[in-house]
């Protein structure tokens, strides 16, 4: 039996609610289709936004959207999407299956959306391939409420009154498709960039985001700390999982058990990377002022047989969901250190929690562990520790269990456990310190790791009550099936 202590004496950390942010960028069908249809569409939207999918993200709890990209943001030139759809100018996405991008979904289209979705807005700008004045003048037109050229040409647009920008990018993967640059030269454009996203009075500070380090390349994070340190607020890690290597990512269904412990001991990694990176940035930032973002991270398999390579469409399976129950404990458990993480993306590309097909939508069983966590968000993190024997696959290593818990202001603990054994059943016992349980709820999600939902069972796996427990004076024992993420609800 697995002995779990949850310490609720021991309070460490606010869990930002951030934490369990998206990602939409322009491409495949993840903003057109996905999410916007255009006010004529058949599909039932308001404002062009198709209600399914919004309706589905709020209850799932969707507290911030990254948009317009990843690597379009570093070729994205905003006033090609405001004014007229019908002058707006059409442009081919050369980076995402060679589609025409008819510029229809920009600004005044994403602040609909996050309206709607009444979410924080998280913009990535330009530094790629645009101008300092592009990107000054793009947050000026946003959020300036005085008398400006930019300001007045939101009115003009039909925006009275300025949004608020919660968090900005200032470029996009720079050392890659975002201008190959070395980590020192960026650091220095950064500042540059970084002078000119002006805050405006009567409006909060904007949180900056510096463009971080691919996985483990730790010579970046070192580079952009020592020159830009003192200009940013947070640092953006990018960290995706797959089966195989980037030639041969391996399937999103039809896997076998080696691949299958290929991917999640993969992405168990990422408990390493924080770590690592957080020493690095702790050198350099002993006041621990800048935070960690890990704005793009999830699952990267082989598109689907018959869809375009480009549109990076792929399935979403069990095994999808205990990449994303572990990395959300993880994430939990680094919530001093985390101010925000985005999954990529959000509905039709890679780990999406929602796929749609014309007038059809499914929710993921990644969807369903995001609405399982949801009652993680803005707890306060408790010390929590699990025993757990290991999986050991191609020298890489990660516990069979995986939890995190929180206490919410009422003293309601949440705990989350993920069992990524694929064979063995794990008996649990749970004590929570000092404490007096008066009642324990649950809920499962569970199958086999390549049980997934399609448009015609959309429903094979999805969550179900959890009953396989006992009530302790003190906590709980419980039976956690393999293959499955189990929320319980603790009152004292």
């Amino acid at each position: 039996m697995e002995k779990y202590l949850i310490n609720p004496n021991q309070k460490i950390s606010k869990i930002s609610k951030d934490i369990y942010g998206h990602f939409s960028e322009h491409l495949g069908r993840c903003i057109y289709e996905g999410l916007y249809v255009g006010e004529d569409s058949p599909i039932p939207n308001v404002n062009g936004m198709r209600c399914d999918s919004v309706n589905a993200l709020k209850e799932m709890g969707i507290p911030v959207l990254r948009w317009p990209g990843g690597c379009f943001a570093d070729e994205y030139h905003w006033k090609d999407g405001i004014g007229s759809k019908e002058t707006r100018k059409k442009m081919i996405n050369t980076h995402w299956g060679g589609v025409v991008e008819d510029n229809s979904f920009g600004t005044h289209e994403f602040f609909e959306l996050c309206r709607q979705l009444g979410c924080d807005v998280y913009i990535n700008g330009n530094l790629g391939s645009g101008t300092v004045q592009e990107m000054s003048e793009w947050v000026e037109y946003m959020m300036f409420d005085g008398l400006s050229p930019m300001a007045e040409l939101r009115k003009k647009n039909g925006r009275e009154e300025p949004w608020t920008i919660n968090y900005f990018g200032v470029g996009n993967e720079n050392w890659g498709c975002g201008g190959n640059m070395q980590p020192e030269f960026y650091g220095n454009e950064f500042n540059k960039y970084n002078t000119f996203v002006r805050d405006y009075s009567g409006k909060p500070h904007i949180y900056r985001v510096a463009s971080g380090p691919n996985a483990d390349d730790y010579n970046w994070t070192e580079g952009v700390m020592k020159v830009a340190r003192r200009h940013m607020n947070g640092l953006a890690l990018h960290y995706y999982t797959t089966a195989g290597d980037w030639d041969h990512k391996g399937k999103a269904t039809g896997f076998d058990e080696k691949e299958y412990y290929q991917t999640v001991t993969k992405a168990y990694k990422i408990e390493e990377l924080i770590n690592r990176h957080l020493e690095i940035m702790n050198r350099y930032d002993p006041e621990k002022r800048v935070d960690l973002i890990v704005d793009e991270w999830g699952t990267w398999f082989d598109v689907e047989e018959g869809t375009n390579p480009g549109f990076l469409y792929q399935q979403n399976t069990m095994r999808d969901a205990m990449v994303a129950g572990l990395t959300l404990n993880v994430f939990n458990k680094h919530s001093d250190r985390i101010r925000m993480a985005n999954i990529a993306q959000t509905v039709n590309v890679l780990q999406a929690v929602i796929l749609t097909d014309g007038e059809e939508m499914l929710l993921t069983p990644t969807y369903h562990v995001f609405k399982m966590y949801k009652d993680h968000q803005k707890n306060t993190l408790l010390g929590s520790y699990i025993t757990s024997d290991k999986i050991e696959c191609d020298k890489l290593s990660m516990p069979k269990l995986i939890e995190s818990a929180s206490e919410d202001e009422n003293g309601v603990i949440y705990s989350t456990i993920v069992n990524a054994d694929l064979h063995e059943e794990k008996e649990v016992k749970c004590q929570v310190a000092d404490t007096l349980v008066a009642s324990v709820t649950a809920e499962i999600l569970t199958g086999n790791a390549g049980d997934h939902n399609t448009f015609e069972n959309k429903e094979a796996v999805k969550t179900q009550e959890f009953t396989a427990f006992t009530k302790t004076q003190d906590g709980f024992v419980a039976k956690i099936p393999p293959c499955s993420v189990v929320k319980f609800v603790i009152k004292k």
